[in-house]
Parts: C-alpha cells; structure tokens; sequence
C-alpha cells in the first residue's frame, strides 16, 4: 500500500504504509507551481497531477519510473481537479479556471475534447466508482452529469442551478448512485442521480464560516469541510444537526492555560484566528466559547481564582469569561488605552495587564491604577502566588518587582537581571522561585526568600526561549523556544533534563501548562495542542 501527499511546490512524494516506518519510496516534480489535485489509476500504476504550473498545467506518469503516459492539454488556465475512471476503458477529466472541462483518452491519455457547459471556474470534476458516469461541479453553482465512456452530457442536476453559491465539492456514494455536493451558499446536498432530484438538503449554519469547501463520501461515512476550518459528520436522517464535529485552531496558537472543571481537566487555547478553544484533556473533543468573543489575535490568557478565564487580545481589551458557562458576554470586556500584549491573575481579584508601554493594575474586572513612564518595554508579568507582589520582565533585561497596595501599584525599585531581553516568567506554585526565560537563550531562576538571589542558571536552548511553565511538583519547570525544543528542567541540578526535541516541527513552541506532575500540554505556531508524558529516571 502507497499514499501520495502533493504539495504547494510542485513536489510530489510517494510512501510505503507496509513498513513500520514510513519509507519515502518515490519523489517527483511534474511541474512548477502549487499542485491541486490528483488521482490513481485503480491498478495503482498511473498518477495523474495538476494545478497551477508555469506553461504546464497537468501531468499523467507512471508512479515506479516518472515516464510519462500522456498529456493533460486542452486548458489555459489554472487546473483545478483532475480525475480517472476507475474501469477499463480508462478516461480522464479535468476541471480548468478557464470555465471548462475536458475529455481524455487513454492511455496514453491524449485530449479529445473541451465541455463548455459551464459559465464560471470548474472546481471539481469526479467519475463514479463503477465508471459509468462523471460530474463537474463549478462556481456557477451547476453540477454537469456525462457518460463516463463517452463523454456525452447526461443532464444538469436540479435542471437548473443546483446550488444557490458556487460549488466547490463533490463526492459520488459507493453505489455511484447517488452524488453529495458541498457549496458557498452553507449547504450540502445528496443527490439522486438517476432520478435527477435531490434526497436531502444538509443546512450548515448561516455565517460566512459555514460555506462548505469540501466533501466525502467514504463507505458509510459522509463528511463535509467548511471554511471555519471544521469537519462535519453528516446525518442523513437529521439534516439539520451535524452527528459529530471536530474543531480546532486553523490558524497559530500563541496562548494556552489549563483548569480543572467540575473534577476534569480542561485545556484552554487562543489564537491567530480570534477564537478561544477548550478541549478536554482526556478524550480531546473540544469546542469554542458561544457567544461574541475578541475580533483579533488573542495574545494572553490565565484562569483567576472565580473561575474565569481571563484574556487579553489585540483588539485592546481584556475580557473575563465564567468558565462553567463558557459563554462571551459584553459586560465582562474591558477597554484598554493602549494594546495588551501579557497579563497574570492574582488572589483578591487582581489582574496586572502589560499593555505597549504601560502597566495596568485591575481589581474585580476594573481598572484601578496605571504606571505609564516606565523606561523599558515591558514584555512579561507574573503575581507572586500569595500576592502582593507583581513581577515584570522587560526588553531591558531586567525583571522588574512591583508591591501591590490597595488599588495602586508601586515599584519596589529592585531589578533582577536576567541574561537577555526577557521573553518570559513565572513563580513557581509554592512561590519559592522566580523562573525568567530570554532572548538570549537562558533560563534563570532566582529564589524569593534569599531576597531573588540567583539560584541556578540552565542552559540548553540553541535559541530564544519564548515559554515557561512550572510543575505542579515545584521541583520541576519547563521550557519552550524557537529551536522547536522543549527542556523539563530540575531546579536543583541544571544537568538533570528532560529533553522533546522537535516537539513541534513545523514552528515553535508558544505555550506550555501542566495538567499534573507527569502531563504537560505544549501548543505551537503549527495550530497543534499536545500533551506529553514525562517521567524522571
């Protein structure tokens, strides 16, 4: 068994399933440029690519040797799908930008002739299992049938327009006798093909996000994409309700906190696209907030003593949000003068905001004082967790210590210096330490009682260390950096780590919690949340 994964370069790589390890059999580039779709021939032996070549639009080889077995000719423009009738005699369709299809035999595949039939971009075009039939599908919201031998046209499904938006998706039932079709008007629709009426009409929502990009139709399973990201299970006898969706992040996640509800814990995200997740830590399902929450990339968030999850986001304010209700509600967002970047909670109902050149002190979902000439950029905040004490770290290279009084804030003029721009801090639970991560790669802890005296200093980064956390143990903390690296320190002997290399591969570590002594949750630019077992030999 082999799988095929194409990608925006052009490349194109085949792997071995048979193997434990997954071996890079074959790598090919057809043409240069973003690679859309592709198919097989059913004896596995001829792959047809195409997409957004140069002066080559299209290619068919054969997958052990790269030879060619024919021509995909016939479109100037970009080649949206492509697909091969999966019986003798073979037959290949393509779906172009230029508002055509086109009709090939083979092999070696040579070109027979254009569809014009449609008015806008084709954007899909799919043969029936059993070979007899093959639909295009296209922005001008119709959905063509032809004789998969001949290329014949059968009829337009729905007799007109099939779809009140554009379609961008179609997907034929494993008894190819019915079609299911994903469309920008937020519907799905099952097709009876013979028959030339629609079976079901799957409403998927009324916002933007809701437009349906994709669609599958696996044995029993009927699946659909939509724009937000989300993949929905559909159920054909409640068209209305989705059997099961699966969420997540589609773009980068810069935060994430943990907390445990009603006896379980839960992970909390926020990200690049505006949206705060929870997922349970156990069997991963996860949701986001109702409600309207931040209308920008969310940059901060920790749980407070009243069970709220507090946020700061680039849309300038900060907002509490009931953690049992997981519901955005109005009243519970604060404005901010200036944009916040970094906050921490702490008993009493403190909040110390850094907003760009600022530090906000708030008290019960209020702002109660402000410190606006600072000196130095602030960059990261943590509340000693007995409170009275606020400790920032600068651009500057220092930590700077702040008391809380009352509803005011006062420097304790006392500085810590770290070894570089600080990016990061944290107390440890027992308030013994101070752990503080820079650009400079190095992790520093100091200890509270010895007056923040220099305690240990941890080297292992092969770059800026962004992130910090504390185990639960006290004993244990750690780190995550632009090198993709992930470092359990132990703060009595630097030495003793635990090292996760690559624990994101395609970007850095931005957030780290622990969930107890042995589970930690690492989060990255790569729109992933993960958790890890860690055990100390």
């Amino acid at each position: 068994f082999y799988f095929i994964i194409a990608d925006v370069s052009g490349k194109l790589r085949i792997w071995d399933t048979t193997q434990k390890e997954h071996l890079l059999k074959y790598e090919y580039q057809p043409f240069a440029g973003k690679i859309k779709d592709l198919a097989w021939t059913e004896d596995s032996k001829r792959i047809a690519v195409v997409g957004e070549g140069r002066e080559k639009f299209g290619a068919v080889f054969l997958w052990d040797s790269g030879s060619s077995v024919g021509e995909i000719t016939g479109h100037n423009k970009v080649i949206n799908s492509v697909d091969i009738k999966q019986t003798r005699p073979y037959r290949l369709a393509t779906g172009s930008d230029d508002n055509c299809a086109a009709f090939f035999e083979g092999p070696p595949f040579k070109f027979k002739f254009t569809l014009s039939d449609h008015t806008r971009f084709v954007n899909c075009v799919r043969f029936s299992p059993d070979g007899n039939r093959f639909a295009t599908a296209s922005a001008d919201g119709q959905i063509f049938v032809y004789d998969g031998k001949t290329g014949e046209k059968v009829c337009a499904l729905g007799g007109g327009k099939a779809h009140d938006g554009g379609i961008y998706a179609i997907s034929w039932s494993p008894d190819s006798s019915q079609l299911l079709s994903a469309s920008g008007d937020k519907t799905a629709k099952i097709w009876d093909v013979g028959a030339n009426s629609v079976v079901n009409t799957f409403n998927m929502g009324s916002n933007v996000l809701d437009q349906q990009l994709g669609c599958l139709w696996q044995k029993d399973y009927l699946l659909t994409l939509s724009l937000s990201g989300y993949i929905n299970y559909l159920d054909k006898n409640n068209p209305n309700k989705p059997l099961r969706v699966i969420k997540g992040h589609s773009k980068s996640i810069q935060c994430l906190t943990v907390h445990k509800n009603g006896g379980k814990s839960y992970i909390y995200s926020g990200s690049n696209d505006d949206y705060a997740h929870y997922w349970d830590s156990e069997t991963g399902e996860n949701d986001g907030f109702s409600g309207k929450g931040h209308t920008n990339q969310v940059s901060r968030m920790a749980v407070d003593e009243m069970d709220q999850l507090v946020t700061c986001s680039m849309d300038d304010t900060v907002r509490y949000t009931n953690l049992s209700k997981r519901d955005y509600s109005g009243q519970d967002a604060v404005k901010m003068d200036v944009q916040p970047k970094c906050l921490a909670v702490g008993p009493g109902g403190y909040t110390v905001v850094l907003c760009i050149g600022q530090i906000v002190l708030m008290k019960d979902k209020k702002k109660c004082f402000a410190i606006d000439d600072l000196g130095y950029e602030p960059e990261a905040v943590a509340i000693h967790p007995a409170g009275g004490t606020a400790a920032v770290g600068g651009a500057d290279g220092n930590v700077h210590l702040y008391s809380i009084q009352g509803t005011s804030l006062k420097s304790d003029e006392k500085s810590l210096e770290a070894k570089g721009p600080v990016t990061d801090l944290a107390y440890s639970h027992d308030g013994a330490f101070l752990a503080v991560c820079d650009a400079n790669k190095v992790v520093t802890v100091f200890s509270v009682a010895d007056g923040y005296a220099e305690h240990n200093v941890f080297y292992g980064h092969h770059a800026k260390v962004v992130c910090i956390a504390w185990s639960p143990d006290n004993e244990h903390f750690a780190s995550g950096g632009m090198d993709m690296m992930v470092y359990v320190w132990t703060v009595s002997d630097p030495e003793t780590r635990v090292k996760i290399p690559d624990a994101h591969r395609l970007h850095h570590v931005s957030g780290l919690a622990w969930l107890d002594e042995h589970t930690l949750v690492t989060t990255s630019h790569d729109a992933s949340v993960k958790e890890w077992s860690i055990s100390y030999n």
